[in-house]
This record gives C-alpha cells, sequence and structure tokens, in this order.
C-alpha cells in the first residue's frame, strides 16, 4: 500500500472521531476553561477543527514562521459553524493529499519563530505531527467536556459513557 493512501485512510478515520467531538462542544460554553492558563473551549475546538487543513500548508510551503505569520483563532461562534469550519479544512487537508506525490513528502520543512528554528523535519513527518496534534487537542477538549459532565464519544472503542449506557 502507497504511503499517501495510508495517510489519507488515517486522516478519513481520525476525522469521524473528530467529528463526533466537535459535535458535542455546547455552544454556550465556547468561553468556559477549566484553569486560567487553558486555552478557552472554543479556541481549543477551533484549533482542532483547523489541524487538517494544515496538511495542505504543509505541502504548500516549505516552512511556518510565526514572526511573518502570527497564529490567530478563528473565533467560531456556535457548534454548527465550529462543525463547518472543521468540514472546510478536512475538505482541503483531503484534496492536499489527492493532489500531491509522495516524493515531496521527504522535502524538508521548518517550524520557527524568525532566527528561532524550533524543529526542521521532512514533510510527511510533520503531516504526521499534525495527525498527533489532532488526536492531543481532542484528549483535551475531552477533559473539558468530561469537567462539565458531557459524555464522551468512544475514539477507538466505546467510552465509558458509552459502556454505561
Amino acid at each position: 500500500m502507497k504511503l499517501i493512501t495510508l495517510l489519507q485512510e488515517e486522516l478519513v478515520q481520525e476525522a469521524a472521531t473528530t467529528r463526533k467531538m466537535l459535535s458535542i462542544v455546547p455552544t454556550e460554553k465556547l468561553d468556559w476553561q477549566p484553569h486560567p492558563k487553558s486555552m478557552k473551549m472554543g479556541v481549543l475546538a477551533a484549533h482542532i477543527a483547523e489541524l487538517t487543513a494544515w496538511v495542505d500548508m504543509v505541502l504548500t510551503t516549505s516552512e511556518l514562521d510565526f514572526a511573518n505569520n502570527p497564529y490567530e483563532p478563528k473565533d467560531v461562534k456556535n457548534t454548527a459553524e465550529l462543525l463547518e469550519f472543521f468540514e472546510q479544512s478536512l475538505a482541503k487537508g483531503i484534496k492536499a493529499l489527492e493532489d500531491n506525490d509522495e516524493e515531496e513528502f521527504w522535502e524538508e520543512w521548518t517550524l520557527r519563530n524568525g532566527d528561532q528554528i524550533y524543529k526542521t523535519s521532512s514533510k510527511y513527518e510533520v503531516i504526521r505531527m499534525c495527525y498527533c496534534q489532532i488526536v492531543h487537542h481532542r484528549a483535551q477538549l475531552g477533559v473539558y467536556l468530561r469537567l462539565l459532565n458531557i459524555p464522551i464519544p468512544g475514539s477507538y472503542g466505546p467510552s465509558a459513557d458509552e459502556v454505561m449506557m
């Protein structure tokens, strides 16, 4: 099986789980945060929603320089807007994988802030890091939802909430 096919299948699989999690983010709790150092739920959820589009950014650029591109989170107003943003991002990520050749996966890509280089890796490694970021932040969102006593959907099997139902 080709590497690009594996990445496409993984993206679609993770998208199904991500969609379930984002669909239960309550609009009235978008400004909620569990701790002053934590992101607000809406910011966290929007970041999760955008990460699939980072596949396109990685495959069409050679770096991300925060000094020239400061991060500005998407301001979502409600759950429906969050899901729409996710679907747009997902479509962009899927198209990027369809439109690119695996040869590009081995080109270098750099994450930096001006002269400070955080990491230089192959584009393949950065795409995998994006996927890991989705899972990482989705787990954070699960903690937020659990703290609000909102039942959590399963990710790789049933959740404790689903087993108890």
